[in-house]
């Protein structure tokens, strides 16, 4: 302990007797949390015969430096405030509490004789803390879990806390710096933070709690529905809850002992009926393992396959085109000459004689020499033929 010259720690004035120079704090340890209003409190007494001409609080006393008046100092401009009252108990309001508030408080008093003066020593010690909430490393599903509030000093034992999930307050919470935490389960996975009563503006940072469990919710989804086309392709896709991630995924197929495919996914090309059946797949990470409910996969009866009917109507659109280009080339090998005589030989068809009956040729009477339609030459040779006579012709000058 230092002595300060400065100090009287007896003052007797001759003819008074009885007082004597004390200060007496309330509490010497202090422990504010940061952002908050802290109140410092001591009471005194002086020599009968001295009147108290100044009273104030100052911080880290020095033996033989003069204290200052911490309402002069910049730091704690428009934080601090004085109070006195009638049991002469002296007030120190200290606002928005920070770090570097952290100082030994003193009460310093000065009366109306120059060497008479006084520090209240030893001093108040001011803490400063903010919370913070620490979990386990690890919690496993089924385990029990201790969260705790933490400061760096002691609030005191009437402290009391507030806990709160995901920015809501905790049920079950006991109001005590420690959350306890029966059989966690993934529901309890969240942010965690904790704050002071009366200054719940105050709570401490969040945490978030992860909870490691085995598989749970596997389910197994396909693409499409469960009737697939012939000779189409499905995939079938596993999902789970689980933390950590699942680590493996295997398939099987009921009724078969041995696995059909691993992965997240799993596809069929050029499903048939032979494929059809119930498949299933299990999920697996470190902490254990959990199977599906096996779904359905078969083949749709009375369906054509959507890549068969688009073939098909192809190949007949393709027929038919082909058709059409073979009758337009048909069509244009025909020559006119051909075409006016199938014209003539129908016409000839339908003439018939005056006496309604056929006209026949005789190939023996035929004559190969003609000279106009006005005179016809006979040279044929069969004198069994009627003599051809010459046409008689009249004059229409006339």
């Amino acid at each position: 302990m230092f002595r300060l010259s400065s100090l009287i720690f007896l003052l007797v004035i001759p003819g008074i007797c009885g007082q004597t120079w004390n200060v007496k704090y309330k509490n010497l340890n202090i422990c504010a949390l940061k952002g908050s209003t802290t109140h410092l409190s001591g009471s005194y007494t002086h020599p009968n015969g001295l009147t108290v001409t100044k009273i104030f609080w100052t911080t880290n006393p020095v033996s033989e430096k003069e204290q200052t008046d911490l309402s002069d100092n910049p730091h704690y401009k428009d934080r601090i405030e004085y109070f006195l009252n009638k049991d002469q108990i002296f007030f120190l309001k200290l606002s928005n509490v920070t770090d570097q508030d952290e100082s030994m408080y003193c009460i310093k008093i000065q009366t109306n004789v120059k060497d008479q003066r006084w520090l209240g020593y030893p001093c108040i010690d001011l803490k400063v803390t903010d919370l913070r909430v620490e979990i386990p490393e690890e919690v496993i599903e089924g385990n029990s879990a201790v969260l705790v509030c933490k400061t760096t000093c002691n609030l005191g034992n009437r402290a009391n806390y507030n806990w709160y999930k995901n920015s809501k307050p905790f049920s079950g919470s006991l109001s005590t710096n420690e959350l306890l935490l029966q059989s966690v389960s993934s529901d309890d996975t969240g942010n965690y933070s904790c704050a002071v009563t009366q200054h719940e503006h105050l709570p401490s940072p969040a945490v978030t709690l992860s909870v490691r469990y085995s598989p749970k919710k596997v389910s197994v989804s396909i693409s499409g529905s469960g009737e697939i086309v012939l000779f189409d392709s499905v995939t079938l896709t596993c999902s789970s809850d689980s933390n950590p991630p699942v680590l493996n995924y295997t398939w099987f197929k009921e009724n078969e002992t041995s696995s059909v495919g691993s992965g997240q996914s799993y596809s069929i090309s050029n499903f048939n009926s032979s494929h059809s059946g119930q498949f299933y797949c299990v999920a697996q990470n470190e902490h254990g393992s959990q199977r599906s409910a096996a779904v359905s996969v078969t083949v749709a009866e009375g369906k054509t396959p959507v890549l068969t009917v688009v073939i098909s109507a192809a190949f007949l659109a393709f027929m038919v085109l082909m058709v059409a280009i073979a009758l337009l080339i048909r069509r244009k090998r025909v020559s006119p000459s051909e075409e006016q005589n199938n014209r003539g030989l129908q016409h000839n068809e339908k003439i018939e004689s005056p006496e309604g009956t056929y006209m026949t040729l005789d190939p023996m009477s035929r004559c190969s020499d003609y000279d106009t339609l006005h005179n016809v030459k006979r040279s044929c040779s069969n004198t069994g033929d009627p003599e051809v006579q010459e046409p008689t012709y009249y004059n229409t000058d006339n």
